[in-house]
């Protein structure tokens, strides 16, 4: 009851501002990548461009395990980076 009276009404813009920061952040580096660098495969195609490419071909299993690549990666990283000694 408090988190949905309280707590949610009060996180609400800042999930907002995170998810259009987030969204700018993987269009920006998905443009700036096909646009400058290209897509050739083994040699500038990077992962959201792998993604993109199996989907955009019908490859949806592809795609779906190269998205859950990225995620668990990320994770990864996020979890590390929080229990190293030392961060603030």
């Amino acid at each position: 009851m408090v988190f949905r009276r309280v707590t949610l009404p009060l996180l609400w813009p800042s999930l907002a501002a995170g998810t259009v920061l987030t969204w700018a952040r993987a269009l920006g580096e998905f443009g700036a990548t096909i646009t400058f660098a290209g897509n050739l495969p083994g040699r500038t195609q990077t992962m959201p461009l792998a993604v993109y490419i199996s989907q955009s071909s019908g490859k949806m299993d592809e795609a779906i395990a190269l998205s859950l690549v990225l995620v668990v990666v990320s994770l990864v990283v996020m979890i590390f980076r929080r229990q190293s000694p030392g961060t603030n």
